[in-house]
């Protein structure tokens, strides 16, 4: 049975930092590309970031260049993402994806597993 269980998310203040782990059982994520995205309240689900099978190649949303980085650590079978300078629209639910495509993909029809999410709220 293949899981993806997110964690790190939380409360934290804008200008702060959190570090989000995506951890897999089930599959190897070395044959997936992996995705972060995030849902906010009343909004569709949208890509945040994804990572390619060897790492080489990233995809960032505008809204989060230069303050966000995605990363995979594959014997860990771990993806992560490292989030600074929160602002306040970085609120929502953070979800991890495996793609088990060739290449970088941003549509969520795309991916084939996703986790259950982990909460980020940022406050002023």
């Amino acid at each position: 049975q293949v899981r993806l269980v997110e964690s790190g998310g939380g409360l934290v203040q804008a200008g702060g930092s959190l570090r989000l782990s995506c951890a897999a059982s089930g599959l190897t994520i070395n044959n997936y590309s992996m995705g972060w995205f995030r849902q906010a309240p009343g909004k569709e689900r949208d890509i945040v970031a994804a990572i390619s099978w060897s790492g080489d190649n990233t995809y960032y949303a505008d809204s989060v260049k230069g303050r966000f980085t995605i990363s995979r650590a594959n014997v860990k079978n771990t993806v992560y993402l490292q989030m600074n300078s929160l602002k306040l629209e970085d609120t929502a639910v953070y979800y991890c994806a495996a793609d088990r495509r060739w290449g970088i993909s941003i549509a969520t029809a795309t991916y084939d597993y996703w986790g259950q999410g982990t909460e980020v709220t940022v406050s002023s």
